[in-house]
């Protein structure tokens, strides 16, 4: 920059020296003209700033240009990236059956920092963000390369004079295409759709010249920062559903520090539950227990399965802790909340009933019954007995909230050996589920009567 204030922009139009009086900015609060259809040629706007070689505050021209770019002073486009698909330029100065002079390197350039620009030619590449975006020519584009390449020359012949003979020798062949001595293509690939080459018989058609429209790869939205914004992206809680969580409790049998893990899983043919899992290192205490991942259902469910094979142990069940077992065989049953709530298979489920009767404390030691013994004894062996499919039993459980379930092998045809129905709680039912005081509508009024 002169001290006259003569200003070299490279700006088709611009003059090199200023006007004797600026376009400056208006002074109604507006930093540049508004912009209008009935202009010929759109003016510079000139802002006063400092410059970062002399600290001194100068005339700094901008001019919107092309796609609501600002091409400042040094040539730094600054713009948005296109939504739609990136495009690939293709410069070609031998088009089919037509040779185009050197008047071709005059061609006006956008290139943006995202845009990589190949001569496949040579195999030369400028890769992205490696340049600044300008707005120049072709013939300036290679030059822009030529100087990058020259400028650490003197090093290399010091320090590589191998690499520096090299890099020489391909400068000299830049230079060349400079002169269009040979045919060469130049390729501008810009993910953001930003860039521009000129088609200097527009409205017609540029045999020269070739526009790609492609859609952008993950990695390119990434390196413009859309990735965020793509619609394909998962939202957060599908991941958690893939997702074991762990949060840190107490050991419920020595209370040492453990590690409980915790998994949403869909039970086919049911719904969702949460099955909470802990494990402890220092005794070796494992529970499982199960949650209902919905509300309570409208209606009750009873199952019933007449036990018939041994392959009926394997069958996958649910139980809640407001689900109540019985077997009449056996005459037994299992109140609600005994056991809590388990995911397991029918035997494992058995088996935990066998272990709750047999090594209940109340029946064993010096107060022990020698006729109760006997009983506990009768009861285990008949399980067993269910279990190995010696004996053919009815296995009923019942829940008024309707959150347990059995598995159904014939699924999603009937079972024949199941039957589930669905039934109307009672008062009784309702009122151990806490649901005769609960009101989701109209509590605002009632609440106070009843009190």
């Amino acid at each position: 920059m002169s001290t006259s204030g003569a200003v070299e922009t490279g700006l088709p139009g611009v003059a090199a020296t200023p006007s004797p009086t600026p376009a400056r900015a208006p002074v109604l609060g507006r930093l540049f003209r508004p912009i209008s259809a009935e202009d010929e040629e759109q003016q510079p706007t000139e802002i006063e700033s400092l410059c970062m070689n002399c600290y001194r505050n100068r005339n700094n021209r901008q001019l919107l240009f092309l796609r609501a770019l600002w091409l400042e002073q040094h040539g730094d486009p600054v713009g948005r990236q296109d939504p739609g698909p990136g495009s690939t330029l293709h410069f070609d100065c031998q088009g089919p059956g037509v040779f185009l002079s050197a008047q071709d390197m005059n061609r006006e350039v956008v290139k943006t920092d995202s845009a990589t620009t190949r001569i496949p030619e040579l195999d030369f590449e400028i890769p992205a963000f490696s340049q600044k975006g300008a707005l120049t020519t072709v013939e300036g584009l290679i030059s822009r390369a030529i100087s990058g390449l020259e400028q650490d020359q003197p090093t290399r012949r010091t320090n590589k004079e191998a690499i520096a003979e090299r890099i020489d020798e391909f400068i000299v062949k830049l230079k060349e295409l400079k002169h269009v001595a040979s045919p060469f293509t130049l390729i501008i690939d810009d993910p953001s759709g930003n860039s521009f080459v000129e088609n200097p018989q527009a409205p017609q058609k540029d045999d020269a010249l070739v526009i790609t429209h492609y859609n952008r790869t993950p990695q390119q939205e990434e390196m413009l920062g859309l990735q965020a914004e793509t619609p394909e992206e998962k939202p957060e809680e599908e991941d958690l559903r893939n997702e074991v969580l762990q949060f840190n409790t107490n050991c419920p049998e020595c209370n040492a520090p453990a590690q409980t893990n915790m998994k949403l899983v869909q039970i086919p043919h049911f719904k969702e539950v949460i099955i909470m899992a802990t494990n402890c290192e220092y005794c070796g205490h494992r529970t499982n227990e199960v949650k209902s991942g919905g509300a309570v259902e409208p209606l009750g469910t009873r199952i019933n399965l007449h036990i018939t094979d041994p392959s009926d142990m394997t069958r996958d069940l649910l139980k809640s802790e407001t689900c109540s077992v019985e077997i009449p065989e056996l005459e037994f049953e299992l109140g609600m909340a005994v056991l809590g709530g388990k995911f397991t298979t029918l035997e494992g489920l058995l088996k935990d009933v066998r272990e709750l009767v047999t090594k209940n404390p109340f029946t064993l030691g010096d107060s022990s019954n020698p006729g109760q013994m006997n009983k506990l004894q009768e009861f285990s062996q008949r399980v067993d007995q269910i279990i190995e499919g010696k004996m053919k039993a009815h296995f009923i459980m019942n829940d008024p909230a309707g959150n347990s379930y059995l598995q159904n092998v014939y699924a999603p045809e009937d079972d024949p050996e199941m039957k589930v129905e669905y039934y109307e709680r009672t008062f009784e039912q309702n009122e151990e589920l806490g649901l005769n005081d609960m009101r989701t509508e109209g509590y605002e009024t009632s609440l106070a009567p009843q009190r």
